[in-house]
């Protein structure tokens, strides 16, 4: 693999120049004393990058959007979005952005992005900044969610500013270098649907054929075939999320990718004790974002794509709307087709198992879950352990032991496979007391905790001596747990 000095790294300002009524140029604000904090060298190496360059004053620079490589053009996305169902015309990058993208190692485009940078014209009102602990959260959570191989944006590297942000108390800076496959998002079409200007319309929903699905271009009706493939790519990642007990936490439209990656690690976390009313944002006062809606918000937010690409669909809003509702409505199949597939390989089941055998088995156990609020992670992981005879790690998860017996009893009688289960079965987590205790040392500047985390969770199926604790539950008087935006 080829590594690109720095000196002659190209940054492309595709999305700018095809699109620039939805980019605004602009600069990142200065780091009085930009400082590394975390470097992601497997991917630094994905996309083509010198590490060591990136750790020199130089890389640090581009990694806070200092040093800007020539020809570049760093720019604000603009993007419109309903955020906890109320719609807002006008949000944007307020403290990203788009640097530009290149080219990875494999021939896919990227995009390298900042958050935190600084305040831009869509910044409402914000300091444009961010804290160091939400965005070495948003690199831990993030990184576990690709490791759990859940499409997902990624994280570069975390850069302390030598500024100070003012949330509820004074906090220290730092800048998030983000990649993507790009920024594309439900809140962009939505965006250049509320111009008016269908010219603008279709020239993003080409960019976005060409940039994630181009097999849509081949289509008879490419747009409408570009609407299908993101229900279909949405449909396959919340079901991912919903197996390994994710909650988003703030499934706004703008936070919805035209690509199908995860995007914004804002008040996320992973579920514990199974619960579909399971909330952990502080913003989310009344669950519209709880894990167990978060199919439900999916398709919503489809729904108002639907709406922002009527216009490319059909010249009659009837037939353009008839045709969106029907793509549309292959959502709650995929979903439940990929849910399905991936719950049979957590109960290691193949599919010579009848699915009328499996469904009121796989009911059964979410009862049986969410009534003792058992442990989500821990519980699939011991169950393999169940399947290979001894139950008793399995029965310790219940108050009555007796009552999950008879359902062990029935599902080892289907012949599981359990060293499978383990393949797909993660033993570690970024558990959120841990997440808390490494991002509140990062805070004081100790990274320790934090490194000793990333270590756990970026090989999260393989089970390791010392590491006991990262795969263990979080303490009784840990508490509720909430989670901030950091905004």
């Amino acid at each position: 693999m080829s590594i690109t000095p720095l000196s002659t790294v190209t940054l492309d300002h595709r999305f700018a120049r095809e699109l620039p009524e939805m980019a605004i140029a602009w600069r990142a604000e200065q780091a009085p004393d930009a400082r590394l904090l975390v470097l992601d060298e497997a991917l630094a190496r994905e996309l083509g990058l010198d590490s060591a360059g990136l750790r020199s004053p130089d890389g640090v620079g581009l990694l806070v959007g200092a040093t800007v490589p020539a020809g570049a053009t760093p720019v604000a996305q603009a993007y419109s979005g309903h955020q906890f169902g109320g719609f807002s015309p006008r949000l944007g990058d307020g403290r990203a952005l788009l640097l530009g993208e290149l080219v990875d190692a494999d021939g896919h485009v990227r995009d390298l992005h900042l958050k935190g940078s600084g305040r831009t014209p869509f910044a409402r009102g914000g300091d444009g900044l961010a804290a160091v602990g939400p965005m070495l959260r948003e690199y831990v959570l993030s990184t576990a969610m690709h490791a759990l191989g859940i499409p997902t944006t990624r994280s570069l590297a975390v850069v302390a500013t030598g500024r100070t942000v003012r949330r509820e108390v004074l906090l220290p800076g730092a800048v998030l270098a983000r990649v993507a496959g790009s920024h594309l998002r439900v809140g962009s079409f939505q965006y250049a649907r509320a111009t008016g200007d269908v010219a603008l319309l279709r020239r993003l929903a080409d960019h976005a054929i060409s940039r994630h699905h181009p097999g849509a271009a081949e289509a008879e009706q490419p747009y409408l075939a570009l609407f299908e493939a993101v229900v279909t790519a949405q449909a396959s990642l919340i079901a991912r999320w919903m197996l390994v007990g994710f909650v988003h936490g703030v499934m706004n439209t703008d936070n919805m990718t035209i690509s199908g990656e995860t995007i914004d690690y804002g008040p996320c976390a992973f579920m514990e004790a199974f619960d579909p009313a399971a909330v952990y944002s502080s913003i989310d006062h009344g669950g519209r974002y709880a894990y167990g809606n978060q199919p439900l918000i999916a398709e919503w937010n489809l729904a108002r794509l639907a709406e922002a690409v009527l216009p490319l669909l059909h010249d009659d809003e009837e037939q353009a709307v008839a045709l969106a509702m029907q793509a549309l409505g292959g959502f709650r199949p995929q979903y439940d087709a990929a849910w399905t597939a991936g719950m049979r390989a957590k109960l290691g089941l193949s599919d010579g198992v009848d699915q009328k055998v499996v469904s009121p088995l796989v009911q059964e156990l979410l009862v049986l879950l969410r009534t003792d609020h058992v442990d989500h992670t821990s519980f699939f992981r011991t169950l393999a352990v169940a399947g290979r005879g001894d139950t008793q790690p399995v029965r310790r998860h219940f108050v009555d032991p007796a009552a999950v017996d008879d359902w062990v009893t029935r599902w080892r009688a289907l012949g599981p496979g359990t060293d499978a289960m383990d393949r797909v079965n993660p033993l570690y987590i970024p558990r959120n007391h841990l997440v808390e205790e490494a991002l509140t040392a990062a805070t004081d500047g100790d990274l320790d905790p934090f490194q000793r985390l990333m270590e756990a969770v970026t090989a999260p199926y393989d089970e390791r001596p010392g590491f006991e604790r990262y795969a263990t539950a979080a303490p009784p008087d840990f508490g509720a747990y909430r989670t901030f935006c950091g905004t």
